[in-house]
């Protein structure tokens, strides 16, 4: 049997349709709206005296699936997407998944090898380890290699080394406190998990915002994702010694950042969302200096791209490594750059209605090969897109912004939110209308992860640290 509660809003793309279903009809119900063309974007698990699982779906509505229950039957094989999503719901909560074989711990971290890699078998096959610890300063992860030569064959990745714990942390938190709990899932995309968790919130709220606090929720997010681009396109730059490259955008991140900071206060953006209205000021004086700042770094980051886009041993370097093609992103439900570079032409920014991107057109590669070229460009291209957007913004009066109640009140809350490594997805369960009871916070980090696998099969060992860069993904949005 299955019963249905509708939750609507201004937007169809905001219509949650929760449909609490048997676990008998779970992978049926799930074969029926992907074959109508819904898209998987998460699951998960809460409580363990009666645990329940959810997936969310997404086509003209949100359908989020919820059952009670154990066990759960496994729809990997429907959506590898989910991959990732059960592991960590049977560490987490004791789900079990039959037909997830074998279901490989993520979270949880056995001593025996064989528990949690991948057998590799043929002529002469070994492996290379590398990590947790590395030699730069960067968190910790561990990638087992399986290698003929120096041919990558397959790789595990092993995250989770300092799993905070963060979701539970957020439990029975006021919603105004909780939201600094989501902030700090990772600093780099500090902004788009506020954003999202605000969003999420305001929705189970029965809150809309005004023009005004979707202008500057859509500033912030952009000057996240300027920096962010500028400090990605160095990483490449430095993943094949072009030191030029490398130390130019490095500069182009430290001005962007003080950006941040003058209009700020905090060079990662912390604390600039809040639910329901806005705790920035910023002024006209304070977006006039932005505005003046950002148009000399958009000019010196033309500048320095020209270096990078016409050095021939550059471009010599990128073109056909790391390739992830389109079927592979679309199966492995990866987001954002990666997936765009691969010729997934979807950009949350281009949806929705909650953010101040109306008629926003989404980048798209010159080709859409998927490789470490594709990916580097694509970043290029989007700085352009984020520029021109702070441009209109920031010669607007933005001041004063609130949230305004719009519908009815319910639970649960559902956003998702472009932030610069790809779509996030943020669920949030509310108890009272104030306290959290659940949140679920899948970053794009998260989500592509297993995308970076994908891409570095078949080519050499030492190419790897540009692939990975390429992708250039958090560790922290995986041990949130």
């Amino acid at each position: 049997m299955s019963t249905a509660g509708e939750l609507t809003s201004a937007s169809p793309l905001e219509t949650i349709r929760v449909e609490r279903i048997d676990p008998g009809t779970w992978r049926d119900r799930a074969v029926e709206l992907l074959a109508g063309g819904a898209r998987f974007l998460s699951l998960y698990a809460s409580g363990r005296e009666s645990p329940v699982v959810r997936a969310v779906f997404e086509s003209s509505e949100l359908t989020v699936l919820e059952t009670v229950s154990a066990s759960v039957p496994s729809i990997v094989d429907l959506a590898p997407a989910a991959t990732w999503d059960e592991r960590e719901a049977h560490d987490l909560f004791a789900i079990e998944f039959p037909g997830h074989e074998p279901l490989r711990p993520l979270v949880d971290h056995p001593d025996d090898l064989a528990a949690w890699t991948i057998a590799v078998h043929g002529h002469d096959p070994h492996q290379v380890a590398v990590g947790p610890i590395h030699a730069g300063i960067i968190e910790s992860g561990h990638f087992r290699f399986h290698n003929v030569g120096e041919r990558i064959l397959h790789v595990d990745i092993r995250l989770f080394y300092k799993h905070r714990g963060l979701e539970r942390l957020a439990e029975q938190l006021p919603v105004d406190e909780a939201i600094r709990v989501a902030q700090r899932a990772c600093a780099a995309c500090a902004v788009a998990n506020s954003v999202a968790f605000a969003q999420a919130c305001e929705q189970a709220l029965g809150l809309r915002p005004d023009d005004g606090l979707a202008a500057v929720r859509t500033v912030l997010l952009e000057l996240e994702r300027i920096w962010n681009h500028l400090n990605d396109i160095s990483a490449v730059c430095a993943g094949i010694g072009f030191a030029p490259g490398s130390m130019a955008f490095a500069a182009l991140k430290e001005r962007a950042q003080r950006v941040n900071a003058q209009i700020a206060g905090h060079r990662f953006l912390f604390d600039t969302v809040s639910i329901g209205r806005s705790p920035l000021e910023l002024n006209q004086a304070k977006a006039r200096q932005a505005h003046a700042e950002l148009r000399t770094i958009q000019l010196d980051a033309a500048r320095a791209w020209r270096e990078v886009r016409f050095n021939g041993s550059v471009q010599a370097r990128l073109d056909g490594v790391g390739a992830l093609t389109r079927d592979q992103a679309i199966a492995l439900g990866t987001v954002g750059p990666a997936a765009r570079a691969a010729g997934v032409a979807f950009d949350r920014r281009s949806s929705g209605t909650r953010l101040a991107y109306s008629g926003f057109v989404p980048a798209a590669p010159a080709s859409p090969t998927g490789d470490v070229r594709a990916r580097l460009e694509l970043r290029a291209t989007e700085l352009d897109a984020s520029f021109a957007v702070l441009d209109q913004l920031l010669a607007r009066r933005l001041d004063a912004p609130v949230a305004h109640p719009c519908g009815p009140i319910g639970t649960p809350g559902f956003a998702a939110i472009e932030s610069p490594r790809g779509e996030t997805v943020c669920s949030v369960h509310l108890e009272d209308g104030e306290r959290v009871a659940r949140l679920h916070l899948r970053t794009g980090s998260y989500a592509n992860w297993p995308s970076v696998a994908a891409a570095a099969t078949d080519n050499l060992l030492p190419d790897f640290p540009l692939i990975n860069k390429s992708f250039e993904l958090c560790y922290s949005c995986a041990d949130r």
